[in-house]
């Protein structure tokens, strides 16, 4: 599925692998994300945009009204507070119970070699894959029309998978480094709900190149997708400890089921932020 000579999953350390992760470690303290281009093989095009369209019609398709932290309504906030500024979500979701082992996002996301990569891009010593049965490997469906509106994510480390683009419009927009550990920012989460453009910056990306960027931490959205054609992409979600869960609010919200997992407690996250 990978170009090996490009990306050494199987040599850490040998010059090649050295050059790619210098290279995305620079992106990603510059600009807060980087772009690992043909990752997929082109001759796999196809596949992953087939594999992506045979599993699409399983997303969980329904307008919500949220917020940017996927919390429930809290008619306490006060109104100058970015969770209360509605949303309407338009996007879907395809769960990852429902994406066939064999398909090639599956086996990038089950790959060590592949995270083992990831994280040093991302100065981690290792990263993990989510235990969400659902979330940790998802199909982010945008149709013509609908956009995926400002969000942050539950995950630490974000990488997305275009596997299909539309014909226009379905830009990502982020605003890197936002928000902190700890520190909340809100004032300036609410200016950019509100119009501010200063922090926002954009990426073009190309079916089978692999996105990384930390998307707990950046404000992030897929503008209105424009054209006869939706726009797919595979979301890998990993964090930097192991056993990590979404909530059962937000799990319901994105794809109108729960798990078990989900009712038994999610895990308390180390960064004391809104999920």
């Amino acid at each position: 599925m990978v170009d090996r000579a490009r990306y050494p999953l199987d040599t850490p350390g040998s010059p090649r692998w050295v050059e790619v992760v210098g290279r995305a470690r620079e992106d990603l303290r510059s600009t807060g994300a980087t772009v690992l281009r043909d990752v997929v093989r082109p001759e796999l095009r196809d596949r992953l945009r087939a594999e992506g369209e045979a599993v699409a019609p399983r997303a969980h398709a329904t307008v919500a009204q949220v917020n940017v932290y996927n919390t429930d309504p809290d008619p306490t906030l006060p109104a100058d507070h970015p969770a209360a500024v509605v949303l309407a979500r338009r996007n879907a979701f395809v769960a990852r119970d429902h994406i066939p082992p064999g398909h090639v996002v599956q086996r990038l996301y089950a790959d060590p070699g592949l995270a083992a990569l990831l994280a040093a891009c991302f100065e981690l010593p290792a990263i993990h894959p989510l235990d969400d049965p659902f979330s940790g490997l998802t199909l982010n469906v945008v149709a013509p029309g609908d956009d995926h509106p400002w969000h942050f994510d539950t995950n630490e480390v974000a990488v997305s998978l275009l596997t299909r683009a539309p014909e226009a419009g379905g830009t990502f927009e982020y605003c890197p480094g936002i928000r902190a550990p700890g520190q909340e920012n809100l004032a300036a989460v609410r200016a950019v709900l509100d119009g501010d453009r200063a922090p926002v910056r954009h990426i073009d990306l190309r079916p089978g190149d692999l996105q990384l960027f930390r998307g707990r931490f950046a404000l992030h959205r897929v503008t209105t997708v424009r054209g006869a054609t939706a726009r797919h992409t595979a979301i890998l979600a990993y964090s930097d400890r192991p056993g990590v869960v979404g909530s059962p609010a937000r799990t319901r919200q994105l794809f109108g089921r729960v798990a078990p997992v989900h009712l038994a407690g999610a895990t308390a996250r180390s960064d004391a932020l809104l999920d």
